[in-house]
């Protein structure tokens, strides 16, 4: 695989029982690039291992006064010279190669596992968190997979300078062949501890990012409320902490490499010591010793390598863990699914929408309103109908992590402890067993705070759609005018159609409620076969709340809708309201029924207190007048 191929036509199923293992997976998978770059490594690391020695047969030569055998040192370096610098070149390409083509593939496997899995993921990993795997961590995991070839290299180089001055020096080469393995393992005993502060440094950068996101993603909120200083002291601390923790981790890499320095200098000190005094008794000649010198001088850039890839493991390993972590999540039906079957065909159109677990039943072509006492419950609620389950759970094999991890140990656990919940059926058929993207295509859900991404107007409705709904009618329908005008004047000059005026990032130049129009105008487009709305006018006033539920029911007429509220304007638009409270159905009716003849609908629709109930809350008449009045103000 070379950069220009990029991206993978298909990364692969990642081996992600653990981060050792997920590294494995992605070193078995370039394999062809590591031969390659161990090759042109080899070329390079050969002409630096015979260096010296072509160094000390020209000091041989000018002693013994042979001018024919120096020419040839002299075409010898010149070969040693150019093995050493095409070498180099070509390792660092293809080094470079097998980093950005490893980074690539892990990106494209967390691209695939977040489309995959959805909002669920961020339920099971912080959205900071994925953030860090997806950029620090791919770095971390590529710069190891990279290393490993240039390694593999470095130790060939070191075994030939060993076994050549055997041979060239058998007196001194016993002492470079003893103390350079000395040299390589010194360092051994003090990586436990130095990986043990490097994984702790990136878990409290890992927080700190997470902190970092979360916070710019409320900064609106907390502006509003007053509280960025308080959350600034926080990542201030937060910040700290990875300063302290890296210099704890860099006095450890400091300390190895002091030692990769001051070993192989005591290594010089004695081979020029005792290569002097068996130079002065006449057991080797000059040539000899300059070239044992010069071999000790050349092994310290191979030896750099070892602490190289050790840096390069300690960093990596946690990072594959945590990346090898997200990519262990599964939706859950997948999990559960028997091997060997697939997924079922696409139920016909015009079946109805069916909740087993709280027995909620939204017939086809009909408006359906969800009233919820609990918040939370109607967001699972609209996810689970969007065939989308709330239980996100580790890969079947993911418990061979609790050997070599605790933390991806546990994960696993929680995830074979938690019941799946039952499927909801769309025309008799389990949203579970169907294709993601079929599953996808029939019902589609909007929750509560959609995104807007960065573009124009007209690339935002770019979207798979039917093609019944124009994106004109979709915008009427969800009173888009006002949002139409103050995109146009924000425009630069020459821009003439809104459809052409450009959306800052998530809309951030919009109000919420222009934001939540247009998320409402880009899912009526798609006209799927459901649609499931959460609290789709929570951000706007009450008379454009009842022009949107009367276009909303116009334009999904004869189509099966099925919205999340609480609003008695959309409620009393619905053909049919249902009433969960407990995870259950309580009731069944029209808005006006329920508040007649439910307590329970009537306290949370009128937001009625203990109290107010217990006295009899509002007179009906009067809401139903007030109701009334909106309607005909609108």
């Amino acid at each position: 695989m070379q950069i220009s191929d990029l991206p993978y036509p298909d990364p692969g199923v990642p081996d992600a029982r653990s981060g050792p293992r997920f590294l494995l997976w992605l070193g078995r998978g370039q394999l062809g690039g590591q031969l390659k770059s161990l090759c042109w490594g080899m070329l390079h690391f050969s002409g630096v291992a015979g260096l010296p020695y072509a160094v000390g047969l020209g000091v041989d030569a000018v002693v013994d006064r042979e001018p024919d055998r120096l020419l040839l040192v002299g075409a010898l370096l010149l070969v040693i010279g150019v093995a050493i610098s095409v070498g180099d070149a070509m390792l660092h390409r293809t080094a470079v190669t097998n980093w950005i083509t490893a980074a690539a593939r892990v990106q494209q496997l967390l691209a695939r596992k977040t489309a995959e899995l959805g909002s669920a993921l961020t339920r099971r990993v912080a959205a900071g968190e994925v953030v860090a795997v997806s950029t620090g961590d791919v770095e971390k995991i590529g710069w190891f997979v990279e290393a490993v070839s240039r390694f593999l290299a470095a130790v060939f180089s070191i075994v030939l300078v060993c076994v050549g001055l055997l041979f060239f020096a058998p007196d001194l080469g016993v002492v470079v062949a003893v103390g350079v393995p000395l040299i390589a393992l010194a360092s051994l005993p003090l990586l436990p501890r130095a990986t043990k502060r490097a994984d702790v440094q990136r878990e409290k950068a890992g927080k700190a990012t997470e902190l970092a996101s979360d916070t710019v993603a409320g900064l609106r909120v907390l502006r509003g409320i007053g509280g960025e200083e308080l959350f600034l002291g926080r990542y201030r601390e937060a910040s700290q902490e990875v300063r302290k923790a890296a210099v704890r981790s860099a006095r450890m890499w400091a300390l190895i490499s002091a030692i990769q320095v001051v070993l192989p200098g005591a290594l010089m000190i004695t081979v020029v010591w005792y290569g002097a005094t068996l130079v002065s008794d006449g057991r080797i000649a000059v040539g000899e010793l300059v070239a044992a010198f010069s071999a000790v001088a050349t092994l310290l850039y191979p030896l750099r390598h070892f602490e190289e890839i050790a840096m390069a493991y300690s960093f990596s390993r946690p990072s594959a863990k945590r990346a090898a972590r997200v990519l262990s999540l599964t939706r859950t039906d997948a999990a559960e699914r028997p091997a060997g079957t697939g997924p079922v065909k696409a139920p016909a159109p015009g079946g109805d929408l069916y909740d087993p677990q709280t027995g909620l039943l939204a017939p086809a072509g009909r408006f359906t309103a969800v009233v919820c006492g609990d918040p939370d419950l109607a967001g699972r609620l609209a996810e689970r109908l969007g065939g989308h389950p709330m239980d996100v759970a580790p890969a079947a094999d993911a418990g061979a992590e609790a050997a070599t991890g605790a933390e991806d140990g546990a994960g696993a656990r929680a995830g074979a402890d938690a019941a799946p919940a039952p499927s909801v059926l769309l025309g008799g058929v389990a949203l579970d067993e169907l294709e993601l993207n079929t599953a996808r295509t029939l019902v589609l859900v909007q929750d509560k705070d959609p995104v807007l991404l960065s573009g124009t107007l007209r690339e935002l409705f770019d979207v798979p759609a039917s093609g019944t709904v124009a994106p004109p009618a979709a915008l009427d329908a969800a009173q888009c005018a006002d949002v139409l005008d103050a995109l146009l004047q924000s425009a630069p000059d020459g821009v003439e159609d809104p459809m052409d005026a450009r959306i800052t990032e998530r809309g951030r130049s919009l109000s919420g409620g222009q934001r939540q129009r247009l998320a409402l105008a880009r899912s009526l487009v798609t006209d799927p076969e459901v649609l499931v709305l959460d609290e789709p006018t929570s951000a706007v006033d009450s008379h454009t709340e009842a022009r949107i539920a009367d276009g909303i029911a116009a334009l999904r007429a004869g189509r099966t809708t099925v919205v999340l509220a609480s609003s008695p304007l959309l409620l009393d638009r619905a053909d049919r309201v249902v009433l969960i409270d407990g995870d259950t159905v309580a009731a069944v009716g029209t808005h006006r029924e329920l508040l007649h003849l439910e307590p329970r609908y009537r306290a949370v629709v009128t937001r009625e207190t203990d109290e107010e109930q217990r006295l009899g809350g509002l007179e009906l008449t009067e809401l139903e007048e007030a109701l009334t009045e909106i309607e005909e103000s609108a």
